[in-house]
């Protein structure tokens, strides 16, 4: 830091003046700034204030703030220190068992990112105002040395845009890759038009895909802003707490969290909920950006086929369509995303590690995988869905 900067950290967003935090991060879809609601203060105080992010829950508050001589905040960085590495999609857990051998100490560690939300947005905030590369450089070697400070193991910025890369580079942070899956809209006037793009038997499939999801008298409802009252929270939360016990053990996200944030930012949310029978029996939360649709998690109480690809995927890129949003990006993982016309994309995450011998450890081993994700990537893009050649045929 230069004398005219200083860099604190704040345990909860309770403490953090909302209109100074949206001069970092845009305060609406609407704004000048391009809007990512996960960086919003209603997002991460909602984390919070439900219990689903606290000292409790392994998820305990430092956040960075990048203040002037005058107290004004010109960055900051979400951050917790993390005695454990769940619900990061990141992971790490090779490094810490690796430390814990040669008889180190891996946690606490300080996890810099949105808790359980693998999406990409900016980490290095800063207010558009002044000095942005200046500020985003501060804030990594801040976060570099805070590191240093707390005599801790590592820092961690996962699902970074690739832009702030070279001020952690510059920082002295590890590079790592990892894939996502996204839809890419490239002008479509609506789903037909997309899948005129795809090869033939890809667009035959999908449509008889789309059909037999909802064959059983299922159909589709888009709820959001006012649609979201509680009695839907509750519906989509039995989803949730259903599917997530089977998936992950225990769901990380509480009750109140969708209470929380259907009060806070309610235009900001899209449910797309299959009801049959006159109830919604299963359900999908995404979160809208000012160009982006961002789908998190899903949850059912009845098993139909493909009900998870159309309630998740083909409902996602129509609402993309409907609103004219550049893409959707669908949440970690998933090769099955791409018959669906989500391509591979890569995702990045910068690592600050001073203990010497796991540095070098780690160092080698991200650059191996940084080259394995990219040989995917290629392999991937080559088995797209999308025509290579091949002339449009009428609509099959």
């Amino acid at each position: 830091m230069t004398d005219s900067l200083t860099i604190r950290a704040e345990k909860s967003f309770s403490s953090i003046d909302p209109a100074q935090w949206a001069k970092l991060t845009g305060a609406a879809r609407d704004g000048a700034t391009a809007y990512n609601p996960f960086l919003s203060h209603a997002f991460l105080s909602a984390l919070e204030d439900s219990g689903s992010a606290t000292a409790k829950t392994g998820w305990h508050g430092h956040h960075l703030l990048l203040e002037d001589e005058k107290g004004q905040l010109l960055g900051a960085i979400p951050a917790y220190l993390k005695s454990h590495s769940q619900g990061e999609y990141v992971f790490d857990h090779g490094w810490a068992d690796a430390l814990e051998r040669a008889g180190g100490r891996y946690y606490p560690k300080l996890q810099c990112s949105v808790p359980f939300t693998p999406a990409t947005g900016p980490r290095l905030l800063a207010n558009a105002d002044f000095d942005m590369d200046g500020t985003r450089l501060a804030l990594a070697e801040g976060l570099a040395q805070v590191t240093e400070q707390l005599g801790i193991s590592s820092a961690h910025v996962t699902f970074l845009p690739e832009e702030e890369l070279p001020a952690f580079e510059e920082a002295g942070f590890l590079h790592r890759t990892d894939q996502q899956f996204h839809f890419i809209n490239e002008g479509y006037a609506n789903h037909e038009e997309f899948l005129a793009q795809l090869s033939s038997s890809k667009r035959k499939n999908l449509r008889k895909e789309r059909r037999a999801a909802v064959e059983n008298d299922i159909s589709i409802d888009w709820l959001t802003g006012k649609d979201l009252t509680e009695d839907i929270w509750d519906q989509f939360f039995t989803f949730y707490m259903d599917t997530g016990s089977r998936k992950w053990g225990r769901p990380y996200l509480t009750r109140s969290f969708y209470s929380l944030i259907g009060e806070r930012m309610a235009d900001d949310i899209l449910l797309v909920m299959a009801k049959r029978n006159g109830r919604y029996v299963a359900g999908a939360i995404n979160f809208i950006g000012s160009d982006v649709l961002f789908g998190r998690h899903w949850g059912c109480i009845e098993d139909h086929p493909f009900l998870h690809f159309e309630v998740c995927y083909h409902q996602a890129i129509d609402f993309a369509l409907a609103h004219r949003l550049k893409r959707v990006e669908a949440g970690a993982q998933g090769e099955h995303k791409l018959a669906r016309g989500y391509m591979p994309v890569t995702t990045h995450s910068a690592h600050y590690i001073p203990h010497p011998g796991l540095r070098r450890a780690v160092a080698d081993y991200v650059a191996r995988e940084r080259r394995e994700v990219e040989h995917m990537g290629e392999y991937l893009s080559e088995h797209s869905p999308f025509r290579k050649g091949e002339r449009q045929q009428d609509h099959d």
